[in-house]
């Protein structure tokens, strides 16, 4: 047992084992290598990366490479999730000096922390063009033992040009409409009009940039930003980078060969799922479109199912690996996800096999590995198209367009006879549960059959390992996905664990002066402090709580977040960093105004600032946001895969953002029907207040009487409002962009 015995990581924990003597990331860890005169070799990764896994029972569990390690370095394991600075600023070095990235990441440094060797994941042999891990440390430490002044002329050059990286842009100007029209443009050159996909190998979901282009196609009425966002949507949801069976995303697809279908890299991120359970429900919200509904619906049950802590909050991630079902105790990637054709006549029958076959495109020979297949829906070879043709058609139980389905009924919103004529509601094809993609009413039974036959067997097998620490950034995305989802489809217990997992941020990772703990687990806070994502995210999650329950303590705790970032991440032109002022220091404070997997912090932060500021009329607010966003015009246009959030927020700028106060009786038939109108309302960025009339819970309730009597709602912009509405359609007019 080493020095990783009793962290809260979970990565950290699956080492604590190894003949390494690791040391987390920590002081004393670089006084030891001052003290014997070594370097630091420093390994990162995640509890679900498959390669981390890989590296670590070759060379890490090796008792020689260990031994070596132990004699010649002192070695620092560092969980990417828990330290997301670390990462960041190592990562950009890796990437600076190599030209890609990854994890494990492996970097050799100085006991001052300056980088001098870098890589990603090292064999235990050598291969062509990649040495072996031994080599490496074999060559790091020949180097450091004959050629030390070499080593620190190019360790000192590293962090010199690291540190000379800040990025301001005070001067840049807001996004206007060229800026946004520039983006779309640039994306339209990206994408392949055959596939649906971005251009590439390997698919990530890109899922900022479909939010940008949703409400770039609402605020704008780009038809080409609608296609392209129905085609990637329908792409994913088709390919198996969606669980056909359990519902939920993996974290990305690759194209093994040319018109291959696609294989997943089978791990499940709370980020990823979050993410996209929130664009399919607003592509559901501007389209009516039956799948996008579905999918969105099945991915906040997979994470309430899945992902769920028993302390209320949302864990990191599915591993990718799991237990081979055939009781030898071997692990593979995909192993819980992935059919043979007799295992599927196991559970399924013959009969229902050979349709299960041909619905999921299983082979006898296997689209996968050793005979297995991925499930992927019909019409995909990873050339899906949009969400409408086939699978609009199977959802609908028609053989034309699930949207122009006459039921004017939406099952899961059953009560509210007004909303009978919402073209969403109308479209919507009327089942709740929307069982599968088949041709006809009666295959849309079997594939539900299938699928429900299929989950219970694959629930017998071993389960893949489950990352349970709380991010407070993913769970604020979290938070925000579940609270609309369940607001839009009539689902409160969905909103009652969104409640839940914001109640756990406050009480666990919230201290008294609305500092941030970035993670917790098994309701213990961890040592790591915030960064700027989990404070922007965390205030996202609680706005949305906030428009979705009509309860104002969710705004005063979002306020308290970004005054925070005001205070603590903000340089003095509207900058921001990643890590607050009073941070540990490191060779460089971290600063990184694109996407990654997730939102970036300080596009994030211009987002919920942003918000808040329509929701209170902070000008202070405001104005930071508008400075944030001076990146989305300086990057938007020649990056905009990578500035899809910068871009979302710079579309709800542009329309106001709309400020939407409902007023009436809560629980009143009518005022939930003006509240479920606003929170569907497709203007980019909207913020909705529902209550009574000087309720004193929002701001924006203040002053707004009822009209004769009845319910009614205020539509403002820049807080100069219309007349009020004290009907649906004549709010769902107000909040039609162009209005």
């Amino acid at each position: 047992m080493n020095r990783l015995a009793g962290v809260t990581s979970p990565y950290l924990l699956q080492h604590a084992d190894n003949p390494v003597d690791w040391w987390p990331w920590q002081p004393e860890a670089f006084d030891e290598a001052r003290r014997r005169d070594v370097p630091v070799l420093l390994s990162v990764g995640y509890s679900a990366c498959h390669w981390c896994h890989v590296m670590a029972h070759e060379s890490f569990e090796d008792d020689g490479t260990a031994a070596y390690m132990n004699e010649h370095f002192v070695s620092v394991k560092v969980d990417r999730e828990e330290r997301p600075d670390v990462d960041a600023v190592y990562m950009e070095a890796v990437q600076a000096a190599t030209g890609q990235g990854g994890w494990p990441m492996t970097v050799f440094m100085t006991p001052d922390g300056e980088p001098f060797y870098f890589g990603t994941y090292f064999p235990p042999e050598p291969r062509p063009g990649t040495p072996s891990f031994r080599q490496v440390l074999e060559g790091v430490h020949g180097a450091w033992t004959s050629r030390r002044d070499e080593v620190g002329e190019v360790a000192a050059k590293i962090t010199r040009d690291l540190a000379g990286r800040e990025l301001s842009t005070g001067d840049a100007g807001l996004p206007t409409d060229e800026t946004q029209a520039m983006a779309l443009l640039r994306l339209t050159r990206d994408i392949d009009p055959a596939t649906g996909w971005f251009r590439g190998d390997t698919r990530f979901p890109p899922s900022m940039v479909i939010e940008f282009l949703l409400r770039h196609h609402a605020r704008a009425g780009s038809v080409a930003a609608l296609e392209m966002a129905e085609g990637l949507c329908g792409a994913m949801a088709r390919s198996s980078l969606y669980d056909q069976v359990g519902g939920g995303f993996h974290r990305y697809v690759l194209t093994p060969a040319p018109g291959a279908p696609l294989v997943p890299h089978f791990e499940k991120m709370l980020y990823d799922n979050a993410l996209l359970c929130r664009v399919y429900a607003h592509l559901w919200r501007l389209t009516g479109s039956a799948p996008a509904r579905r999918v969105a619906l099945e991915t906040a049950d997979f994470m309430v199912r899945e992902l769920r802590t028993p302390e209320g909050g949302f864990a990191s991630a599915l591993d990718a690996d799991s237990a081979l079902p055939d009781g030898t105790g071997k692990h593979a990637e995909g192993a819980y996800y992935v059919w043979t054709p007799g295992g599927l006549r196991e559970v399924l029958g013959e009969e229902d096999a050979e349709f299960a076959m041909r619905y999921f495109g299983v082979t006898e020979e296997g689209t996968f590995e050793h005979g297995s297949s991925v499930l992927r829906l019909p019409g995909d070879a990873g050339d899906a198209g949009d969400t409408g043709d086939a699978e609009d058609a199977e959802d609908a139980g028609d053989t034309g367009d699930a949207r122009d389905t006459g039921d004017a009924g939406d099952a899961g919103d059953a009560g509210d006879a007004g909303d009978a004529g919402d073209a969403r509601d109308a479209r919507d094809a009327g089942d709740a549960g929307d069982a599968g993609d088949a041709g006809d009413a009666g295959d849309a039974g079997r594939v539900a059959s299938v699928r429900g036959r299929l989950l219970a067997a694959r629930e017998e097998r071993p389960r893949p390992g489950r990352d349970d620490k709380i991010v407070a950034a993913w769970n604020g995305l979290a938070i925000a996905a579940l609270a609309e989802v369940g607001g839009y489809f009539d689902r409160p217990d969905l909103v009652e664990r969104a409640t839940e997992a914001a109640d756990l941020l406050v009480r666990l990772h919230m201290d008294d002066g609305a500092r941030l703990a970035r993670t917790s687990r098994d309701g213990r806070a961890g040592a790591n402090a915030g960064v700027l994502e989990d404070y922007a995210d965390a205030a996202e999650g609680f706005l949305a709580l906030a428009s979705v329950t009509g309860e104002g303590a969710w705004l005063d705790f979002a306020g308290l977040l970004l005054d925070g970032v005001l205070e603590r991440f903000t340089g003095s032109e509207g900058q921001l960093y990643d890590t607050a002022q009073d941070a540990e220091r490191l060779i460089r404070r971290p600063q990184d105004p694109t996407d990654n997997a997730a939102p970036a912090g300080w596009t994030a932060a211009a987002g919920a600032l942003l918000s808040y500021a329509a929701h209170t009329g902070s000008r202070a607010h405001r104005t930071a946001a508008e400075r944030a966003l001076g990146v989305v015009r300086a990057l938007g246009p020649r990056a905009p895969r990578f500035m899809g959030w910068g871009l979302a927020v710079a579309e709800a700028l542009l329309d106001g953002p709309r400020e939407v106060a409902v007023v009436g009786t809560p629980g009143e038939a009518g005022m939930r029907k003006l509240h479920r109108a606003a929170l569907l309302g497709a203007a980019p960025g909207a913020v909705v207040a529902a209550g009574g009339p000087d309720s004193g819970e929002f701001p924006l309730l203040a002053d707004r009487p009822l009209v004769d009597g009845k319910p009614a709602a205020y539509v403002c912009r820049h807080f100069v409002c219309a007349a009020p509405v004290t009907e649906v359609d004549a709010l769902r007019e107000e909040l039609t962009p162009g209005a």
